[in-house]
């Protein structure tokens, strides 16, 4: 099993996007300073985490009790590590002094013989290595000897890889089927991905034969985890762990032969992107089978159209295929992220481009989302839909947040954040021994080398506005640039130095040969807003359209999260309209409008009556200006077919649904434009007659065949298939018209000669 792709090397790329390059700038200028301030307790209406107390008490610097989670460690860790990424992105050289301070702090605080948890040192000592379910040392390990690795990479400084490598061999030391060694595993998996990371960085073998004994002892039997649970009879950290099932932390069997996503969502993917690791590091097919199953099995059942994951707040876990819920849904942050860890890692093996779709689809929907603006408030829990008023205690949606939050008592996903931002380069480039791959459309520049050539690349993005990508290539010799060619793009364009490149794509790349020189390039990706629908499997989306442009999933919104949101209809090809970007927004990201419906229900009405007859809320409509209206809406349809449109009658008060009346009038229009001879001529008349107020609606086109005339406003019914295809369109437009006739109770006539044309009558 060959690995193909490698990361490029931090120090060589700087981010100038207009969207995440304000983010990555927010991260040294910010995010890294707020936190600062909530580790060290000194924000203002913000709980206290103890964090730097706890570390100064285990350094013999402090005297008091430990406070805070028991795995309160890893905030420190995972600030340090964003600091890490940030110094080697040219953004964080103010910052080095504070770090190494911290990292003295640590130190101090490690034990003699590389222990290092601040809980169990000062809190427990007795107790280090009994609670594998509960206690997080593990877990705390794998984070702080992240954060080692990229700061030594960073700046080259070893004291604080020396901390990890000490630490690391004391676990080497105490978990293995040795002579007097635990035969036990994390509760919550992370070590496994850091002892890869360190072994690499190292070159000793026995840190990636631990992280391999960790997966391979995992779900054992007898199982350790049940054991362990067994003996101690109750939770000590943790009361909802009162019954704890092992699938819960992915214990219930072994890693290699498990084929689903479940259990707790982060826990998940940090274990299944150590498994791809080892995959690529051992050419280990079974691992690399168990992670395709369980990748395939969570992308196609148990993830949602943001990149979220973990449907459940119940222990923020997986649950079954299909069930995704968009109101009481987790998608923690920190899972989203992990998404992003475990497809890079895939991407990196395989070769397969499909890997960073998801990756992308986490980082723009979930991931940003996770942080405001500012840099100084999160969101933990990431719902696809929020009613502000149910998210309170003893509700089923108490978990979720209306608003981003200072901070959390658990707070895992800021820090993650953080450093996820940080290091955002590692997800745009990658390398093999051939030459670069570009995996995110993120303006920025890289410099590497490939072989004896040094090739360096500055790509200019407008992927979310025009769908358009610009590379320039400086290459001293010849070399290979892979473009991912996104699922989003059904058609594209590339241009190398004025010549159109028309090859097919390579396990989603479009591979480029670049010759020694100056090298341009230019994409169109040809990204439109479109709506997206569920598998109609997933029951909580029946009836329901997302709306996304590239990567990119819309909310849509009112002021204060509107009370009646949740009343708007909108018909699957209804048109959407690009609008300049919102001010308050960062990225020049175009908003997105369309015309839409909006039912409420009159029989219900007012804070006195919960339940009534259906009587749908309706206004005074004049029928012959809102169809003026609507074919000076469609005058631009209609001249590009050369239809002469003619509209006639008088004002026509009818009292009705006016966003459903101005669909069934657009429809039949559209319709009429559509499939019109080209230069063909269209008739409106409005008016009031002795059968009621009547639109009727005259056209020059293909007519209909007398035996079908009954079928046309059936689902998705085409007269003539072949006809639209050219003229695109679902078939779903006369079906409205249908069921907003019936909810009016007015009437449909129709009378079509084939290759005459044909006369549509609404009559009210």
């Amino acid at each position: 099993m060959k690995k193909h792709l490698k990361q490029l090397d931090l120090k060589r790329i700087r981010i100038t996007d207009s969207l995440f390059g304000e983010y990555v700038n927010k991260v040294s200028e910010k995010i890294i300073p707020h936190q600062w301030k909530i580790l060290n307790d000194q924000l203002e209406d913000s709980e206290p985490t103890y964090c730097i107390h706890n570390f100064r008490i285990a350094a013999g610097e402090e005297k008091g009790e430990r406070k805070g989670v028991v795995f309160q460690d890893t905030d420190l860790y995972k600030w340090l590590e964003a600091v890490a990424y940030t110094i080697a992105g040219g953004r964080g050289e103010h910052l080095e002094e504070l770090a190494d301070q911290v990292i003295d702090l640590i130190g101090k605080a490690q034990e003699p013989d590389g222990y290092l948890n601040t809980y169990f040192s000062v809190n427990a000592p007795a107790k280090k290595w009994t609670n594998l379910v509960e206690g997080h040392e593990l877990y705390t390990a794998g984070h702080m000897i992240e954060a080692a690795v990229a700061y030594y990479q960073a700046t080259g400084k070893e004291k604080i890889l020396n901390i990890a490598k000490k630490n690391a061999d004391l676990i080497c030391r105490v978990f293995g089927t040795g002579k007097g060694q635990k035969r036990g595993y994390p509760g919550h998996q992370e070590i496994e991905l850091a002892l890869v990371k360190l072994y690499r960085e190292t070159g000793k073998k026995i840190y990636l034969q631990q992280a391999r004994y960790f997966i391979q002892e995992r779900g054992r039997n007898p199982n350790y985890l049940q054991a362990e649970i067994a003996g101690r009879g109750h939770p000590e950290f943790f009361p909802e762990f009162e019954r704890y099932d092992l699938e819960y932390s992915q214990a219930h069997k072994p890693p290699v032969e498990q084929d689903e996503a479940v259990g707790h969502a982060v826990r998940e993917m940090y274990m299944c992107s150590a498994m791809a690791d080892l995959a690529g590091e051992d050419a280990d097919s079974g691992l690399m089978e168990a992670c395709s199953r369980i990748w395939e099995n969570m992308t196609t059942r148990r993830m949602y159209i943001t990149g979220g994951i973990g449907s459940s707040g119940f222990r923020e876990r997986f649950t079954t295929d299909y069930d995704l819920p968009n109101s009481t849904n987790y998608s923690e942050t920190c899972a989203s992220i992990g998404v992003m860890m475990f497809g890079q890692r895939m991407a990196a093996i395989t070769g397969d481009a499909s890997y960073y779709d998801y990756v992308e689809k986490a980082l723009y929907n979930t991931v940003i989302a996770g942080i405001n603006i500012a840099g100084d408030r999160y969101f933990y829990v990431n719902p696809l839909e929020v009613v502000p008023e149910f998210c309170t205690e003893h509700t089923y949606m108490e978990h979720v947040k209306p608003v981003r939050q200072k901070w959390f008592g658990v707070a895992c996903c800021p820090p993650n954040v953080g450093r996820t931002l940080a290091s955002l380069g590692q997800y745009i480039y990658a390398e093999d021994e051939e030459g670069v791959y570009i995996n995110q459309f993120i303006s920025s520049t890289a410099d590497t080398e490939i072989k004896e050539s040094r090739m360096k690349i500055k790509m200019d993005s407008t992927l979310l506005q025009d769908g358009k990508v610009q590379l320039q290539v400086q290459s001293s010799g010849p070399g290979i640039l892979n473009i991912r060619i996104p699922w989003y793009s059904e058609k594209w364009e590339c241009v190398q130095n004025g010549i159109s490149i028309k090859t097919q794509p390579d396990k989603g790349y479009q591979r480029l040969c670049i010759s020694p020189g100056d090298t341009r390039i230019s994409i169109d990706f040809h990204v439109v807003p479109r709506w997206m629908g569920a598998n109609d499997q997933v029951r909580a989306d029946a009836g329901k359209t997302a709306l996304m442009k590239g990567p990119l999933v819309y909310c849509l919104e009112e002021k204060e999260n509107g009370r009646f949101l949740s009343e708007i209809f909108v018909e699957e090809n209804t048109s959407i309209e690009e609008n300049a970007p919102a001010e308050e927004l960062v990225g020049n990201v175009p908003t997105l409008s369309y015309k839409g419906i909006r039912v409420r229900n009159k029989g219900a009405d007012g804070e006195n009556q919960l339940y009534g007859s259906v009587e749908l809320e309706k206004e005074e409509v004049d029928l012959y200006k809102l169809t003026r209206e609507i074919l000076t809406r469609l005058s631009p349809q209609a001249a590009k077919r050369k239809v002469h449109v003619e509209v006639t009658g008088e004002p026509v008060e009818y009292v009705g649904i006016r966003q459903i009346l101005d669909e069934m009038i657009y429809n039949i229009c559209e319709n009429a434009i559509k499939y019109n001879k080209e230069g063909g001529k269209l008739t409106v008349w409005v008016g009031n007659t002795l059968q009621g107020k009547k639109i009727c609606v005259t056209d020059t086109g293909i007519g209909i065949p007398e035996n079908e005339t009954d079928r046309i406003f059936e689902r998705f019914y085409r007269v003539d298939k072949s006809h639209s295809k050219e003229t695109g369109g679902t078939g779903l437009g006369l079906s409205i018209v249908k069921h907003g006739a019936m909810l009016h109770g007015a009437k449909i006539h129709v009378d079509s000669k084939l290759g005459e044309g044909t006369k549509i009558e609404l009559i009210f």
